[in-house]
C-alpha cells in the first residue's frame, strides 16, 4: 500500500480510503469488524464515516456506523493506527430526527455533533472532520442546474470555520475537510482562511468515477493548484461498474436490489457507458471494478478513492486495485470513452 499527504498536512494516509456507510443496515457488526481488521491488515489505515450513517439515512439507524467503529476500536485498543474522518450534517428537512431541528454549521449544532459522534467513535478526537454538503441552496448530489435564492437561511463560512478552528485548538479535531461542494464554496473558505479566520480545508469529498467526471470541470484545478486533494466517493457509482446490474440484472443482497430507488447509475446513459466500460476491461483483462478504481486513483488531484463493499470478497478485489497502474492504451480508450458518454451520471 502507498501512501500521500493529506492537503498540506503532515498527515500520511492510504491511496484507499475504507467506506463505512453499509455498516449497521446492509452489513453487521460482526462483517464490519471482519472489512476493519483486513483492511488494516492491508495496509489501509484510512477509514471514513459520518454521522448519518448507516445509509440510506434514517431515523432508526442514525449514528449506527459510528458506534460500530466506536466498539471495534475499544475492542481491538487500536485508535492509534487508524487516520478516522467523519462528517457533520447539512441542512435536510427530512433529517430533523438528527438535533430536533434542521442541522446548520452553527456552533451549537456543529459542537453537538461533534461531540456525540466522539462519544459513539469511542476516542477524544477525530482526525479529519468535514461538513456533509454546504449550508446553502447549491447544486448538489446530481443537480447541474443552480436555482439562486436570494431570500435563504444560511450560517455564514465565517462562523462555521471559528468553531472548527476553536475545536482544532483543544484537540477534538486534527484537520477539516469539505464534502458535496463546489468551486465557489471552496474559494469562500480558503479566502477567510488566508485571512487568518480558520483552519485550512485539507480536503474534499465529492462524487467522482468513469460516470460522473464533473469534477474535473472546475474543482480539479482548484485541488491541484490549493492542495485539497480530492476523496472520491462512489468511485464505482454504487456497484454499477462491475456490470453486475447490466441488462436489468439484481443480484440477491444488491444495494440496487435493496434500494431501488437509488437510480442514479440505472439510466439509459449510464447503463449504455457501463456496458462500454465492462467490455474495455474485459478487452485488456482487467477486473472492471479494479479498472475504474485504478483510473480514479491515477488522477493527479485524487487523495484516496472510498471503497465499499458489503462481502468481503468485494472488499479484496477494491482494496487489490491499489497495486494495478493502468497502461497508456488502457487511459487513451478510457479517454475515448469519456467523450462518448460525457457525465452520463452526474
Amino acid at each position: 500500500m502507498k501512501y500521500t499527504k493529506l492537503g498540506r498536512t503532515d498527515t500520511k494516509v492510504s491511496e484507499i480510503c475504507l467506506g463505512t456507510m453499509t455498516w449497521g443496515e446492509q452489513n453487521t457488526q460482526a462483517e464490519a469488524f471482519e472489512q476493519m481488521d483486513y483492511a488494516l491488515e492491508k495496509g489501509v489505515n484510512f477509514f471514513d464515516t459520518a454521522e448519518i450513517y448507516a445509509v440510506p439515512p434514517k431515523a432508526e439507524t442514525y449514528g449506527r456506523t459510528e458506534e460500530i467503529i466506536g466498539n471495534w476500536f475499544r475492542e481491538r485498543a487500536n485508535r492509534d493506527r487508524v487516520i478516522l474522518a467523519s462528517k457533520v450534517a447539512g441542512p435536510s428537512a427530512a433529517q430533523t430526527y438528527i438535533r430536533g431541528e434542521i442541522s446548520r454549521f452553527n456552533r451549537k449544532h456543529i459542537v453537538e455533533a461533534l461531540d456525540n459522534s466522539l462519544r459513539r467513535l469511542q476516542t477524544d478526537y477525530i482526525d479529519l472532520y468535514q461538513l456533509h454538503w454546504p449550508d446553502r441552496n447549491t447544486n448538489i448530489f446530481g443537480q447541474l442546474g443552480f436555482e439562486y435564492q436570494d431570500q435563504e437561511q444560511i450560517t455564514q463560512p465565517e462562523e462555521t470555520l471559528s468553531v472548527l478552528d476553536d475545536l482544532v485548538k483543544v484537540g477534538k479535531i486534527r484537520h477539516v475537510g469539505l464534502s458535496n461542494e463546489n468551486p465557489w464554496g471552496v474559494m469562500q473558505f480558503l479566502k477567510l482562511t488566508e485571512q487568518g479566520r480558520g483552519p485550512r480545508m485539507a480536503s474534499i469529498q465529492n462524487p467522482y468515477s468513469l460516470l460522473n467526471r464533473s469534477f474535473e470541470v472546475g474543482l480539479a484545478e482548484i485541488s491541484m493548484r490549493e492542495d485539497i486533494g480530492l476523496l472520491p466517493y462512489a468511485p464505482l457509482g454504487a456497484g454499477s461498474l462491475t456490470g453486475k446490474y447490466l441488462g436489468g440484472a439484481r443480484p440477491e443482497g444488491a444495494r440496487m436490489t435493496l434500494f431501488p430507488d437509488n437510480t442514479r447509475y440505472m439510466g439509459e446513459r449510464g447503463q449504455a457507458a457501463i456496458a462500454d466500460y465492462v467490455d474495455l476491461a474485459e478487452k485488456y483483462r482487467l477486473d472492471p471494478a479494479q479498472m475504474a478504481l485504478a483510473f480514479v486513483r491515477s488522477r493527479p488531484f485524487v487523495t484516496a478513492p472510498i471503497i465499499g463493499a458489503t462481502k468481503m470478497a468485494q472488499l479484496k478485489v477494491n482494496i487489490e486495485s491499489a497495486e494495478l497502474d493502468l497502461s497508456e492504451e488502457v487511459l487513451k480508450e478510457i479517454e475515448e470513452l469519456g467523450r462518448k458518454h460525457t457525465i452520463p451520471c452526474p
